[in-house]
């Protein structure tokens, strides 16, 4: 049997903090697997002196993404699945004060972040996100590795001495999945539906009780970014003065409805008015809420990535409190299953990174991936769950990155909001349709959308140097 790569479910819904999965979270776990393979090779206690390399769309939009903070918090090993985020600025605001880093929290060494980051604006020929780490050993030796955030957190290392990339190799699945047809060739021979098959297959990683408890906390964290975005007022941070619509648009839409926290608060929105206007905005709002949280270096789950963080959360709570009133943890793991399976077909056969495809990887992904998970939820079979996925990233194909000032605010949180709702149509229009109808192939659209993303030119690929990013001026917002 070919070895095919083992996507987890925790592989594509990665808890982290925001801004970007690629820039932010990367860079973060980037610095982690440093000092790992420092210590690996009995080097980490020699270090003397360290200096950081930031390449291509890390360097054009590094400093809106917070590239250079995520470095720093890596270097001082902290956890970027719990760290406390209301301390990052305390942990900033000392290395700057100071000169001086706390080395994964067991060593000083004096590190200037103004000149041990240096942004390099030279594309790496691997992947356009390109990070660097050198250190100066105690011997007067020097050591250097060269790491890829490929998207949605992902990491891989440049191997010298052969020239190709290093990935991390997981334990073979008993369903190896590959492609759509292969993934529709499982749940006809074992007569499953998706989520059963990747149950199984993530039941060959860990026990049940692991990947229930790791599932939960997913979606604590998707629903703290859904109910902190709700309730909080006020400017995102980066200069672009972009007010926080979340808090209006919920504030309207609440009314007088008393509750003291999230799981009252779902059931208060069950509650309110669901003609089609307000079922538009409490989607639009989830979704919102979500990217401003993101936005602001929040804790979020990549979904596949920061940057698309909002859609399934939002498509999630659709189901929950306006299509299905006794929906429960059940149904939110079941809607995970299927919504990482998906976003591992297109991982594998395109991209999840907008450095490399644009905005297409990242919106139309995630909006693929609530489709399909929807459609699974209310009932469709395999086949529309693959159809429903097929329309929302048909939609999306072309889909640029030009995030103005680097931030991922204009036009990126509106972006999860139209994803969001086209999951939803998408999810709809194959519920409606006999599969066998279907004329375009979920994997023909990856195959297409890998396409375009290697023909679409590099400005329009999170560089800020083409589109809105450049058509907007800083001044105007």
């Amino acid at each position: 049997m070919r070895k095919i790569e083992s996507i987890s479910v925790f592989d594509m819904l990665k808890i982290g903090v925001g801004p970007s999965s690629s820039h932010t979270l990367g860079p973060w776990r980037a610095a982690l697997r440093w000092i790992e393979k420092l210590k690996q090779k009995n080097k980490f206690d020699n270090v003397v002196q360290i200096t950081v390399e930031l390449y291509g769309s890390l360097t054009l939009t590094g400093k809106g993404h917070a590239t250079d903070i995520a470095v720093l918090l890596g270097l001082e090993g902290l956890d970027p699945k719990t760290f406390p985020i209301a301390e990052i600025n305390t942990v900033i605001d000392r290395i700057t004060a100071t000169g001086q880093i706390q080395f994964n929290r067991e060593r000083t060494l004096n590190f200037s972040p103004d000149s041990g980051i240096i942004f390099n604006r030279k594309f790496k020929e691997f992947h356009p996100n390109g990070i660097t780490f050198r250190a100066l050993l105690a011997s007067g030796k020097k050591t250097s590795d060269t790491f890829y955030s490929i998207g949605g957190g992902f990491v891989v290392q440049e191997e010298r001495k052969r020239s190709k990339i290093k990935q991390e190799q997981l334990k073979q699945f008993p369903f190896p999945v590959e492609s759509g047809l292969e993934l529709l060739a499982y749940c006809k021979a074992e007569n499953k539906k998706i989520s059963e098959i990747v149950w199984e297959n993530e039941k060959s990683l860990a026990s049940e009780e692991q990947i229930n408890e790791g599932l939960q906390k997913i979606w604590e964290v998707m629903l703290d970014s859904m109910y902190t975005g709700c309730h909080t007022e006020g400017i995102l941070p980066g200069g672009l003065n972009v007010r926080r619509r979340a808090f209006d648009t919920h504030k309207t839409l609440i009314g007088e409805s008393q509750y003291t926290n999230a799981e009252e608060w779902i059931e208060c929105i069950r509650g309110t008015e669901v003609k089609f206007r307000q079922i538009l905005k409490w989607v639009s709002c989830f979704a919102l809420a979500v990217n401003e949280v993101n936005a602001s270096l929040g804790r979020v789950v990549t979904a596949p990535t920061n940057g698309s963080a909002g859609v399934i959360p939002a498509v999630m709570m659709y189901y929950l409190v306006i299509e299905n009133h006794d929906a429960d943890f059940e149904d939110v793991k079941q809607f995970m299953l299927v919504a990482a399976e998906i976003g591992s077909l297109f991982k594998k056969g395109a991209t999840i990174s907008a450095a490399m495809g644009g905005c297409q990887a990242e919106i139309g992904v995630s909006s693929a991936m609530a489709a399909g998970a929807l459609t699974e939820l209310m009932g469709g079979s395999p086949e529309q769950v693959l159809m429903a996925s097929e329309i929302a990233m048909e939609h999306h194909l072309g889909l640029t990155c030009d995030p103005i000032g680097g931030l991922v605010q204009i036009p990126c949180i509106e972006r999860n909001a139209m994803g969001a709702i086209k999951a939803i149509n998408a999810c709809e229009m194959a519920l409606d349709t006999d599969a066998k109808n279907a004329k375009v192939p979920l994997d023909k659209v990856i195959e297409t959308m890998w396409q375009t993303a290697k023909d679409m030119n590099s400005k329009y690929k999170e560089t800020s140097e083409g589109g809105l990013a450049v058509n907007v001026a800083l001044s105007d917002c």
